[in-house]
């Protein structure tokens, strides 16, 4: 009797395992990741918050000990820092186009002695253009510095000004 002619079935493989439903070890797996996933976002968020002031505290004490600038430089530098901040910490429509007192009077907002409006910071509006100006900028650098203190931590970055107009 010749092989070919035995009566033999083929070799049945057995049925390839499905995906679904997972073993344990994969949702394991899945719940990490998942609370790594949230973990790091609120992470980010937390120290994005805690830089922007953190920067703030040291662009202010480079620019007051600067021995190099002028007293009507320092005081130009400073505008224009607390502009940025501002730029960085609320909505663009809410800092960005004021000027002159209303820019002022914004800054005094978080401040309840209103230094930026009616106290020695005042000098903000036209030191900075001035040819000749003696200030003592202390009280400048303390007002702002404070007030970078208690700045908000509102989200900052680009769905900031979307959340505020769809409420």
């Amino acid at each position: 009797m010749d092989a070919a002619s035995l009566p033999l079935r083929d070799i049945h493989l057995p049925v390839p395992p499905d995906w679904w439903p997972l073993a344990p070890g994969w949702w394991l797996l899945l719940g990490f990741l998942i609370i790594a996933m949230a973990a790091g976002i609120w992470l980010r968020r937390a120290l994005k918050y805690k830089s922007i002031k953190k920067l703030a505290r040291w662009e202010f004490a480079v620019l007051r000990q600067n021995q190099q600038l002028s007293d009507q430089q320092k005081l130009r530098q400073a505008s224009i820092l607390l502009r940025r901040i501002s730029i960085s910490a609320f909505p663009r429509t809410d800092s960005a186009s004021l000027t002159g007192i209303c820019w002022l009077e914004f800054l005094d907002q978080a401040l309840d002695d209103k230094p930026f409006s009616q106290g020695p910071v005042k000098v903000l509006l036209d030191g900075p253009y001035r040819t000749a100006v003696q200030i003592d900028l202390n009280p400048v650098f303390d007002a702002c510095e404070r007030w970078i203190k208690v700045l908000p931590n509102k989200k900052v970055g680009p769905y900031s000004a979307r959340s505020e107009n769809l409420s």
